[in-house]
């Protein structure tokens, strides 16, 4: 549009009823979406410059795609490709679209429900549930791997949960050849009056968490607290230098001392609290909290899913951006 024409565009506004005004500017928003979506994916192909199928840098301009994108042609191999080409959103029709959802899900304010979100997208909530597990795979590094300095260590729990799982649809089906499943569905506890395990049971799942004073975040899902599942977890992420901090728990203590580091333990029985004031655990109690606060809305996520969930609480706690995040997928 020229200059001229979109001056005389801008004085028409003022003859614009209340319900035009809104449907421009519905129509604005979308527009901006769109056009903001195609620039990072345009930004992409500047950056990379390389041909996604042999890795020549040799290219020339073919034509636009149907949904606008710029596309190029290998000069070497002959093929043609542009930003979307091998990325994970290659076959998402609307990234624009996909691009809110991101913000949505890494934004300042509480992620929206999939129901909530797919009413205001005008999507259906499978797609909206598609797109969140693709957002979760691309921020499955976002934990920090290098931890110095005071280094707080300690885990916190997640109650198993086989939500969506068959089983015991399949067992009531067919006794004799499907397995009957491990426990009870959790609502069955209280209407049978089966009394649940106390404390920490086989059906709570450890996460372990590990902080520093330089605001480095790591939390990962372990099989359990074990001597062996601590240090394979912990050595490769701890400088050899570090000082720890953490709870009564054996595996710390098993862990610093294999590692050679100065170890304080914080609480635990009466008489064996050594730490002083400056070496603490209160930095990752409160991450512990952040993160029930971030867990409670997904009312028990399926256990197959918790690794993902807890990546995309670390996302949100290390204020990754929505367009960072956008590029990596």
């Amino acid at each position: 549009m020229q200059a001229h024409d979109f001056r005389q565009f801008l004085e028409r506004f003022h003859d614009l009823n209340p319900a035009q005004i809104e449907d421009a500017r519905t129509k604005i928003r979308d527009v901006r979406r769109k056009t903001e979506a195609l620039s990072e994916i345009e930004s992409r192909t500047e950056q990379e410059h390389k041909c996604p199928h042999c890795g020549d840098d040799r290219r020339q301009k073919w034509g636009r795609t149907r949904t606008k994108f710029q596309r190029y042609r290998c000069l070497g191999c002959q093929k043609t490709f542009c930003g979307r080409t091998t990325s994970k959103i290659r076959h998402i029709h609307r990234p624009d679209l996909f691009l809110e959802v991101i913000r949505d899900m890494l934004g300042i304010r509480a992620p929206s429900s999939i129901r909530q979100l797919a009413n205001r997208l005008g999507l259906d909530k499978h797609t909206i549930w598609r797109w969140r597990l693709i957002i979760i795979q691309g921020l499955s590094d976002s934990s920090d791997d290098q931890f110095s300095g005071i280094v707080e260590v300690d885990e916190t729990y997640q109650k198993e949960s086989r939500k969506g799982s068959r089983e015991w649809v399949r067992y009531k089906r067919d006794p004799l050849n499907s397995p009957k499943p491990p426990r009870l569905r959790w609502y069955e506890y209280n209407k049978l009056g089966v009394k649940m395990q106390r404390g920490l049971s086989q059906w709570q799942l450890p996460i372990l968490t590990v902080v520093d004073r330089g605001g480095a975040k790591r939390a990962q899902r372990i099989a359990d607290r074990a001597n062996a599942t601590i240090q394979k977890a912990l050595d490769p992420v701890i400088a050899a230098d570090a000082v720890l901090c953490s709870d009564a728990l054996r595996a710390y203590g098993h862990f610093a001392q294999v590692k050679g580091l100065e170890h304080f333990v914080v609480g635990g029985a009466k008489g064996k609290a050594r730490a002083m004031a400056s070496h603490h655990i209160q930095n990752i109690n409160s991450l512990h909290s952040r993160y029930e606060d971030f867990i409670r809305q997904f009312k028990g996520p399926a256990s197959k899913y918790l690794p993902g969930y807890v990546d995309w609480f670390i996302a949100r706690q290390s204020l990754i951006s929505p367009l960072e995040a956008f590029r990596w997928a």
